[in-house]
């Protein structure tokens, strides 16, 4: 998990879901890690589907399969080709995003999310992870918009 020490560059963490915004805070994340000689650690959270109106949770490795996928996929698309690559580590965990991303945060020099994600209510200036990440975050926070949002 995030970590920085003296014999070690800064780490920035990232929150990525495949939404324009964490898109976005994920190409800023790596702008600002090549200022500051920094790594990058890209992280995704993924949880099982609740059984409709049973409260039970469908275990399927296939799941987190997928949310590794989905997070390679993101990270090749949006590494920049014109300026050398970033180290970005890739990490897909279970849980929920907030949670997640603050135990990844732990030690880091700065975490980066997106304004809004897939889910929730659109119009709203941030969404449920973004704010709850902002309060409570070990480390600064950086909360990026996608461009046209």
């Amino acid at each position: 998990m995030g970590t920085t020490s003296e014999n070690t560059h800064p780490v920035i963490v990232v929150g990525v879901d495949g939404s324009p915004s964490s898109r976005a805070a994920l190409r800023w994340a790596e702008r600002q890690a090549r200022l500051e000689d920094a790594s990058v650690e890209a992280v995704a959270a993924w949880d099982y589907p609740p059984m409709s109106g049973w409260g039970l949770s469908i275990p399927g490795p296939e799941i987190e399969e997928a949310a590794r996928l989905a997070l390679a996929d993101t990270v090749k698309q949006e590494q920049d080709a014109t300026h050398p690559a970033v180290p970005v580590r890739q990490h897909t965990e279970y849980g929920h995003p907030a949670d997640v991303l603050l135990r990844f945060a732990r030690g880091a020099h700065l975490l980066v999310v997106g304004s809004r994600g897939l889910g929730g209510f659109t119009g709203t200036l941030l969404g449920s992870v973004s704010r709850h990440c902002v309060e409570h975050a070990p480390c600064p926070v950086v909360v990026v918009r996608a461009t046209g949002t």
